[in-house]
């Protein structure tokens, strides 16, 4: 199973990005997907994540400005980032529990990590 992060860029501070996440590979079903950043000489930290049933949670740095989103169908995950601030600033990585189709009926859970995407606002 893979995640593939898409859609950062630099944008002005105030200006919006919007991140893409798409898993593929051998999926049985997605449990919780989320958004991390690291920003540099810091910890990774949870930005929003959402469950299979659509509970949501955000860090309280990006309430109000940041919503995640998820398609379920095509096991898509967004992040509308807007109202963005230089703080923002970071490498962006999707998350997804995933249990992971194996052998015959065989299913087995897995945490996967996309790439990471940058985001860069600057003042």
């Amino acid at each position: 199973v893979q995640l593939q992060a898409f859609g950062g860029g630099l944008v002005q501070a105030g200006g919006s990005l919007r991140l893409s996440c798409a898993a593929s590979g051998s999926i049985f079903s997605i449990n919780d997907m989320g958004w991390y950043r690291q920003a540099p000489g810091q910890e990774r930290e949870l930005v929003a994540d959402i469950t299979s049933d659509g509970r949501i949670k955000y860090a309280d740095s990006v309430k109000g400005r940041f919503t995640i989103s998820r398609d379920y169908a095509r096991n898509t995950l967004y992040l509308q980032m807007n109202s963005l601030k230089p703080e923002d600033t970071a490498v962006y990585y999707c998350n997804a529990g995933v249990r992971v189709r194996g052998k015959g009926w065989d299913t087995y859970p897995s945490h996967v990590w996309g790439q990471g995407t940058q985001v860069t606002v600057s003042s």
